[in-house]
């Protein structure tokens, strides 16, 4: 078996990239309401899921993953948000590239195991706010106004870092078992995954 990525497997990472970053971009508008940012690491991850197993149907080489989430982390800086995210983007994505070929990308453990640890790449996204703070409050502030900068502040004191890895875990979890119960129902009945 030829384990060198080929020009299809270069046409399923892009293809599925824009879906998951399609879906991501959607679902990360709830983060026009300041509270609901910290849900973010969950919501995306969940919500993408479904189109990130059935990405999984279709990658058989290691690296895919990899491209996939390096790929998404440079989408994020260019549009705006800070470099700490191409750091998180493509180790994660590299560790649940790792995890997913120890199942074959197939076994259902390895398969949760690996979008869990994949789905930390969203907790870059958060970093500017506890480690970047005043330059990046200082630019919400300008952008979005004292009251949504202080809202937000007031619900992102540092320890609430910590806490971004579980949610972004268990966004990941559900978000697999999300995929993989609709890859199963439909996917599979209409003949469209592999």
């Amino acid at each position: 078996m030829d384990h060198r990525l080929q020009t299809k497997d270069l046409i399923h990472v892009g293809i599925f990239t824009a879906i998951y970053y399609a879906v991501f971009f959607a679902v990360s508008m709830v983060g026009y309401v300041p509270v609901l940012i910290p849900a973010l690491p969950f919501l995306c991850p969940l919500v993408a899921g479904i189109p990130f197993m059935l990405f999984l149907t279709k990658v058989r080489k290691f690296g895919m993953v990899t491209i996939m989430g390096t790929i998404l982390s440079l989408l994020m800086v260019l549009t705006g948000h800070p470099w700490p995210i191409l750091v998180t983007g493509t180790l994660f994505a590299l560790a649940g590239d790792l995890i997913f070929m120890s199942g074959n990308y197939r076994s259902g453990t390895a398969v949760r195991t690996g979008y869990i640890v994949f789905s930390q790449w969203t907790v870059g996204l958060m970093l500017p706010l506890f480690f970047m703070r005043e330059s990046y409050f200082s630019s919400i502030r300008a952008s979005f106004g004292d009251t949504y900068a202080e809202t937000l502040m007031s619900i992102t004191p540092a320890w609430v870092f910590w806490t971004m890895f579980a949610v972004a875990g268990a966004g990941g979890l559900l978000g697999a078992s999300l995929g993989l119960s609709v890859l199963r129902k439909h996917f599979r009945r209409a003949g469209i995954a592999a």
